[in-house]
């Protein structure tokens, strides 16, 4: 099991150094992947109810968040080996020409370390701020992939549907992958399951116990070969929110990664039991407030070695 960790990004104290520090530091302690989050605004009303807190609302750090493909460009040229994912980049917010020249950049100056989590997103506040209709956001996602691959696959392009024209033009910009850097869903609905089975490269849930996932991936992989495709080669890639606590959590419904040490540990060896092929590790804040940035990636590497996962 691969296991990464989320870049700080969000809160206040986050900037140069603690990007630079967080993404050297993964790479020397063997991690093999940073990530980062997507968050456009945010909203002081907001119109739906954000799904990951109790009472609906984003977490007050939200207020500030570095641009996540800047970000992965800074940590890109300030590492060599290891992996740069979006976890997870709302696609229907992006204009995809305009995407696609970013994404091959990025893909080519790491020497194709790129991975692309991509959801659809929650929220109505967001989608407004940026132009483009909510109601749309599923047509938008399932055409903006099409437009990637096709832009990514040869010299000649053009496009006409119903969102974007592009008359005929020629492109030598592409990815250092080819034919395009791999593709993971966020998805829980059923229609965006299907979207994982009929697009993706696999899927990246986040807060679902072990047993659920491995549920709902293996109903994910029946309807990827009711598509003709290999269930096989789709990936489960698991974003672990983690919060330690001091002393055990035992009310009913504990969220994966939420309790202590032991009850970490625990989750960490369940979903790799279910087969995960990539965790990354998202600390809650962990960076913020003036935290050593150093220090607290070493936890978490200590925190996997602990499980025997990762023998680095």
């Amino acid at each position: 099991m691969r296991i990464g960790i989320a870049l700080p990004q969000v809160g206040s104290g986050i900037g140069r150094n603690e990007v630079l520090t967080a993404a050297r530091a993964a790479e020397a302690a063997a991690f093999d992947s940073v990530w980062v989050v997507d968050r456009i605004c945010y909203p002081e009303q907001p119109r739906a109810p954000y799904p990951a807190s109790p009472d609906g609302r984003l977490p007050e750090s939200c207020t500030r968040v570095l641009d996540p493909l800047s970000l992965l460009t800074f940590a890109a040229a300030a590492t060599e080996r290891i992996r740069l994912g979006t976890s997870v980049l709302v696609l229907p917010w992006y204009p995809p020409l305009l995407l696609a020249r970013q994404l091959a950049t990025i893909d080519q100056l790491s020497g194709g370390r790129l991975a692309l989590g991509f959801g659809t997103g929650w929220s109505p506040d967001e989608y407004e701020a940026v132009g483009v209709p909510f109601r749309e956001r599923g047509r938008r996602a399932d055409a903006a992939q099409a437009f990637l691959e096709a832009w990514f696959a040869g010299d000649s392009f053009s496009w006409d549907d119903e969102f974007w024209t592009v008359a005929p033009v020629r492109n030598e910009l592409r990815p250092h992958q080819q034919p395009r850097p791999p593709i993971y869903w966020a998805a829980f609905a059923p229609r965006t399951l299907d979207r994982v089975a009929r697009l993706g490269d696999g899927w990246m849930p986040a807060g679902l116990p072990a047993a659920v996932t491995k549920t709902i991936f293996a109903q994910i992989r029946e309807r990827a070969a009711n598509y003709g495709r290999d269930p096989e080669a789709l990936e489960l890639v698991i974003r672990a929110n983690v919060l330690p606590t001091r002393r055990p959590v035992d009310k009913p419904g504990r969220m994966p990664f939420v309790g202590s040490h032991e009850q970490i540990a625990e989750d960490l060896q369940a979903f790799a039991d279910i087969g995960t092929d990539e965790l990354i590790l998202e600390s809650h804040g962990f960076f913020a407030g003036g935290k050593d940035v150093a220090t607290a990636i070493e936890a978490l590497a200590e925190l996997c070695r602990s499980t025997g996962l990762s023998a680095r």
